[in-house]
């Protein structure tokens, strides 16, 4: 006897297109002023990656991975999101990052060598910038796991990973743990194409990552990850699941990195320039604005207002950024002190060693 065992399919959304007009049978309805708050945090999000760019480049800042291109993906996740989630994120997450209350001025002390920049009382559910890859979707998965435990029912916790982390081991452990406890976790995968300078056809044969949820028996979705609405509808509904104890969701978020992996590559070396280009006319900033402007909520006088308070905000935070680097408030050694939990005599040695080559000592 032979018979199908089991059908599939992986489901596909967008809501606006790429001129932000609405498809009205699909309309998450979002409200006027959450819709203008997201498009301030993309706005902010974007002003950010240009100055820290600009800073990059001047020598002021360390090596970084901009988000440009891929605020949609990120900041409508995280407007779904309440305060009491957990929020996992990689290291393209910027937008999101502020709007859960991270100051900017964090993320530039972080990509300066700063631990300090991990630092952030003001959302202790937000977990530090992780650069193992994949390895904050275990963490977050175990983190649902502990609050299904203590009682927290309407609590969830969301991870975000890159296209390339799909193909590490703790990416399919996390999902088939979440899978099996049926733990109130979201995998958010932004889908940018590439990973460094390896493109998605490297990295899988799936014609689709969201199918890989199939087989974990976890409900997935492949979304426009540049339409602030569709990402910002398939959240809420993961996060509904995850809340009525239904277990985890992923989403995949196609979208497109529109500059570099990190400013210590160059990607014209490894992607054409014909490639690129269409994607700028697909950006989610312009999409969501024209929607809001189609919606009578914006106008240019608005939109030259609202950049010239991220300009603002942008610059105070790294006047700030480079104040408390100057101030001699972080100890460049401290982390010499926190290496192990006791002692050891080798890392003693390196501590003392360091204290003298850089006159600490």
């Amino acid at each position: 006897m032979q018979k199908e065992a089991a059908t599939f399919s992986v489901p596909y959304l967008q809501v606006l297109d790429e001129h932000g007009a609405l498809d009205r049978k699909f309309d998450p309805r979002m409200p006027d002023d959450k819709a203008l708050e997201l498009y301030k945090w993309m706005v902010y999000a974007r002003e950010a990656d240009d100055r820290m760019l600009k800073l990059q480049r001047q020598g002021r800042l360390g090596t970084f991975p901009p988000c440009i291109g891929q605020e949609a993906a990120h900041c409508a996740p995280a407007l779904a999101m309440r305060e009491s989630d957990w929020f996992a994120g990689a290291f393209r997450e910027a937008g999101a990052r502020m709007m859960r209350g991270e100051p900017y001025r964090n993320l530039l002390l972080y990509y300066n060598g700063w631990e300090e920049g991990n630092v952030n009382p003001a959302s202790p559910r937000t977990l530090p910038i992780y650069v193992i890859i994949a390895s904050q979707l275990l963490h977050a998965t175990g983190i649902a796991y502990a609050m299904r435990y203590k009682g927290e029912k309407d609590t969830c916790a969301v991870a975000f990973i890159g296209d390339g982390g799909t193909s590490e081991g703790d990416f399919h452990e996390a999902l088939n743990f979440a899978s099996v406890w049926k733990v109130p976790v979201i995998f958010i995968v932004q889908n940018n194409q590439w990973a460094i300078s390896v493109p998605l056809k490297k990295q899988t044969a799936s014609r689709t990552i969201a199918q890989k949820a199939i087989a974990y028996d976890v409900p997935g979705i492949q979304v426009d990850g540049n339409d602030p609405l569709a990402m910002w509808k398939v959240t809420n509904e993961a996060l509904e699941r995850g809340r009525k104890g239904e277990g985890p969701t992923l989403i995949e978020a196609v979208t497109y990195r529109l500059k570099m992996h990190t400013t210590a590559d160059d990607d014209t070396k490894y992607r054409p320039k014909e490639e690129v280009e269409p994607w700028w006319k697909r950006d989610p900033l312009i999409r969501f604005k024209a929607y809001l402007e189609s919606k009578k909520l914006w106008d240019d006088s608005k939109e030259t207002k609202l950049w010239e308070e991220a300009k603002a905000y942008v610059s105070a935070e790294v006047e700030e950024f480079e104040r408390v680097q100057k101030s001699g408030e972080f100890k460049p050694d401290e982390p010499f002190k926190h290496l192990y939990g006791t002692q050891h005599t080798v890392i003693e040695q390196q501590h003392a060693e360091f204290r003298r080559l850089n006159g600490l000592s």
